[in-house]
């Protein structure tokens, strides 16, 4: 029987200010254990709240950019669970005021356009880590368990869609879509290892009839692929059982990895009463229209938007554009290198190609790459006047990328130009063919392949400074006239 299948996702953002929500400890990752902490994020007698400015910014920023109404006031609320991550027995979050409402996201799935509305935004504090059975030397202790509360207190983010995605590709896609703006934004840095983006999803199937059915939520899982394998195992065991006429308990599951299905976390009977009331040490929250207006203004191009105009403007086909506009920082630094060389396809090649393979290669983020875009506009300008070969142009971008010396530089002290002097560039072709007859017969007999031979025989004798084109150019014309 085919089921209609409804998924909202959670989403929990890190936002990237520097301390933490309501104190003033580091909210720098990978520091050891609990010495990021303070009597306010360790919940200790005596101690009050003070809200960050920064975290509440970067929520208004993100709220109107995802087309959401800011609430004017909101407050925060205490969600009571006991836990040994959560020092004070309560996470200070927003209830039924959150921060902002009914927005949406537009994305494209296997060409076909989609919008998920967004039901809610809210800010809340993140709890600490428990790290099990960690090593100590040369003693394994399983049975032993220890919690870190350096992320206690780190600003979070709570992105709630409607339950509109349709399918597990759907939920995919949101994912992707969602993070890239949030990095647009540079309101947290996504990095799903470090769990600075964190995804819960309820799914349920239900005939078409009926709309809804009941939902499980989904949990622990660490990557947008674990997500769809997620869902998807969890529609293949909702489907076997409304086929054989049972019904779907409400209930948390964990996503086991391993063995590629879901197991029961616990069931509605379990769940936490969270006994949620307004947090008596914080004001409500006022959020004045005119801040408001100065945060609309700094949202930057969206990338759909930038992607579309790098089609229309730069005509650039729809993967180059798709590719270069996945960062911010790399369609910024495209845009910035046709300032010097505005040869758009050629830029986009060499970006999409040399660029971006030493960035990986290197392992370096795109805005700590020491050449600069003009150094690179420069490089390519001396490509397309034949002042250096493709080969050589490779080998010089690597030097820049390597010390962020200008390809000027790199070309004058390394003797790279290259040869475009005719007569000197003749001399070399009639050497290479008196010391090559075979290759040259072979070419006549109609062995396309030969001509390359040849002309990797003269690169060789020039150190791959002669200009390839004029290379070819003599080429054929001696090997006609030659016997």
């Amino acid at each position: 029987m085919n089921y209609l299948v409804n998924i909202g996702l959670e989403v929990h953002v890190e936002l990237l200010t520097q301390s933490k929500l309501f104190c003033g400890c580091s909210t720098k990752f990978g520091m050891p254990p609990n010495t990021q902490t303070c009597p306010v994020c360790l919940g200790l007698p005596g101690v009050l709240p003070v809200i960050n400015e920064k975290a509440v910014e970067y929520a208004i920023y993100t709220a109107l950019a995802l087309h959401c109404k800011i609430n004017q006031l909101c407050r925060f609320a205490r969600k009571n669970y006991y836990y040994p991550d959560l020092p004070k027995n309560y996470q200070i979050s927003q209830y039924e005021e959150p921060l902002a409402r009914n927005g949406y996201l537009e994305f494209e799935v296997e060409n076909k356009p989609k919008k998920i509305e967004i039901e809610r935004i809210h800010l809340e504090e993140d709890a600490g880590k428990l790290i099990h059975g960690e090593t100590k030397g040369n003693i394994q202790k399983k049975e032993l368990s220890f919690v870190d509360y350096n992320r206690t207190g780190i600003p979070l983010m709570e992105i709630v869609s409607s339950p509109a995605i349709s399918s597990p590709q759907e939920a995919y896609q949101y994912l992707t879509d969602l993070k890239r703006i949030l990095k647009y934004l540079r309101v947290s840095d996504c990095n799903m290892e470090e769990g600075s983006l964190r995804c819960d999803a309820n799914i349920s199937l239900a005939p078409e009839v009926e709309r809804m059915g009941t939902k499980a939520e989904l949990k622990n899982m660490n990557s947008f692929k674990e997500i769809r394998e997620g869902l998807n195992a969890e529609i293949k065991r909702q489907s076997y059982l409304l086929d054989k006429g049972e019904k779907i308990i409400q209930e948390t599951r964990l996503w086991d990895a391993e063995k590629g299905r879901t197991r029961s976390m616990r069931s509605k009977e379990e769940a936490h009463d969270y006994r949620y009331f307004p947090e008596p040490d914080l004001l409500p929250l006022e959020i004045d229209r005119k801040w408001q207006e100065e945060m609309k203004a700094k949202i930057p191009e969206m990338p759909q938007e930038r992607c579309q105009r790098f089609i229309v403007k730069y005509g650039l086909p729809p993967y180059d554009a798709g590719v270069l506009t996945e960062s911010r920082n790399l369609a910024d630094y495209f845009e910035e290198c046709l300032k010097s060389f505005p040869y758009c396809k050629q830029a986009s090649n060499w970006i999409m190609g040399e660029f971006l393979r030493l960035v990986k290669k290197e392992n370096v983020a795109i805005d700590k790459v020491k050449v600069t875009p003009a150094q690179t506009g420069e490089l390519l300008n001396y490509l397309k006047k034949g002042t250096v070969s493709g080969k050589l142009a490779k080998l010089i971008f690597q030097e820049m990328f390597k010390t962020g010396k200008e390809a000027e530089e790199i070309i004058e002290t390394g003797g790279l130009k290259q040869i475009t002097d005719e007569t000197s560039l003749e001399k070399v072709v009639e050497e290479v063919l008196k010391e090559n007859p075979q290759g040259v017969q072979d070419f006549k007999a109609g062995k396309e392949k030969a001509l390359g031979y040849l002309v990797g025989q003269i690169m060789k004798k020039t150190k791959g400074k002669a200009n390839p084109q004029l290379v070819n150019k003599f080429l054929r014309e001696k090997i006609s006239n030659f016997p």
